[in-house]
């Protein structure tokens, strides 16, 4: 579907981190470079405000992770992973991430939402019916939900260019790579929530911040 871009067009772009996180380590053993895609996402357009959407643990080892974030202009916006008696682990920002989405709706034209989850399909519709914005999808085609991609009014597949999109990006072939193009279901496993301490042992490659 053909989208108005222009200079002047106010953006507010909302990040489900821990999908695009994981995708992106499910898909290719990588890591995403956070300040590419969204600059390309904005497109020169004039950002109001990005947000990203993670859970921190009692270690803090994610903390150079959120200082490079901020280096590249993403705000990132944190709750501590809930431990319940047993052992079951909970964390969940979606409803938070949609909040914020619609009570910046007002004061933006567009907004991005960098996911892949079909959980936000309400929220794309709510959107587009209710505030009159142009709203963004922008994630990994193959594992984003199919219906996600229709009711959003432009889908940026960051599939089609994984050495811009990604870190590290080291393509495969023959065999292992039949087995890997397919279609992914990506959720955080509840022992994965935030990024260990060896997937950010170099903190400056996850967002492309030197």
């Amino acid at each position: 579907m053909a989208i108005i871009k222009h200079p002047d067009q106010r953006v507010g772009v909302f990040i489900d981190t821990q999908n695009l996180y994981h995708s992106a380590k499910n898909l290719y053993h990588a890591r995403v470079n956070f300040g590419n895609v969204l600059k390309d996402s904005v497109a020169g357009r004039r950002l109001i405000r990005a947000r990203a959407y993670m859970v921190t643990t009692e270690s803090g080892e994610e903390k150079g992770f959120l200082e490079a974030l901020t280096k590249v202009g993403i705000e990132p916006k944190t709750k501590d992973l809930q431990v319940f008696y047993g052992g079951a682990k909970k964390a969940d920002w979606d409803v938070g991430m949609a909040v914020d989405a619609i009570t910046a709706a007002p004061k933006v034209d567009t907004v991005i939402l960098f996911t892949g989850d079909g959980d936000f399909i309400p929220l794309v519709d709510y959107l587009k019916i209710h505030s009159g914005c142009q709203v963004e999808v922008v994630s990994f085609g193959r594992s984003t939900s199919g219906r996600l991609k229709e009711v959003a009014d432009h889908f940026r597949d960051l599939d089609e260019d994984p050495r811009r999109y990604l870190m590290n990006y080291r393509p495969v072939r023959g065999a292992r790579a039949r087995a890997e193009n397919r279609d992914v279901s990506v959720s955080a496993p509840e022992d994965s929530i935030a990024p260990s301490a060896d997937d950010i042992s170099d903190i400056g490659k996850i967002t492309g911040v030197e």
